[in-house]
């Protein structure tokens, strides 16, 4: 029970159960006592490992339910700055977009400013979290250690298949974030497609409300393969 592996879940568990300071992400919640989510342990923190482990979810994924997800915890380090988990987490994303052996999905453009894109693997589109233990403001966006979640873009199509369940859902998650936070919520929140959207804007979220300039997955895939430090040195 001392292990951190135990330690994290139980903190998460913690979260998904809570009724007096419900977490706002109702979807995770659901899959969570639904026992529909799926867990990785990655220690140390390999991409090509995570990359494995990503195609067999992806490949099992219908099998779960409709509101699955994987996460995914890594041995909690030495706590780094926002900026420095921003950087490891586009690296990340890269480094698994360099490993995928599958086509790019046909119905999702390949520039990433563009309202439709969604970072994929496997052919499959999803939609990625990431948690650090740098974030204080935003506690929706806090663990830890460094912590992502995986969510197929079609358990947001089962879940919110018609407008008025859509609305519904995302007044409720609304409604959940403003005591949740100690901020408001991000402007850059909304919903996948819209025109003024970008989804990798909201994958992940800094305390201040402020977007990143430029997005630096583009960058990265320009440039050589470079390797994820996990020895997280203190910043």
């Amino acid at each position: 029970m001392s292990s951190w592996q135990s330690v994290l879940f139980s903190e998460f568990e913690a979260q998904m159960c809570s009724d007096a300071r419900p977490f706002p992400c109702i979807f995770g919640v659901t899959g969570y006592r639904l026992d529909q989510l799926r867990y990785l342990f990655l220690d140390p923190f390999e991409v090509e490992i995570l990359g494995d482990q990503l195609a067999q979810f992806v490949a099992e994924s219908r099998s779960h339910g409709p509101n699955t997800s994987l996460v995914v915890f890594t041995r909690p380090r030495p706590v780094q700055t926002l900026d420095a988990y921003y950087r490891k987490f586009w690296l990340m994303l890269d480094q698994l977009a360099r490993l995928d052996k599958s086509p790019w999905p046909e119905a999702i453009p390949e520039q990433i400013d563009h309202p439709m894109w969604e970072f994929s693997f496997a052919g499959e589109p999803m939609f990625v979290v990431c948690s650090t233990p740098a974030h204080v403001m935003r506690q929706s966006r806090r663990s830890s250690s460094f912590m992502l979640t995986f969510q197929p873009r079609w358990v947001f199509e089962k879940i919110l298949g018609t407008e008025k369940a859509a609305a519904a859902a995302f007044a409720e998650v609304r409604k959940r974030l403003i005591p949740y936070d100690s901020t408001a919520p991000s402007p850059l929140l909304g919903r996948y497609g819209a025109r003024d959207g970008r989804e990798y804007q909201q994958y992940f979220l800094h305390d201040d409300n402020q977007a990143e300039s430029g997005c630096p997955f583009a960058k990265l895939a320009q440039a050589k393969t470079p390797k994820i430090d996990d020895r997280e040195q203190a910043a």
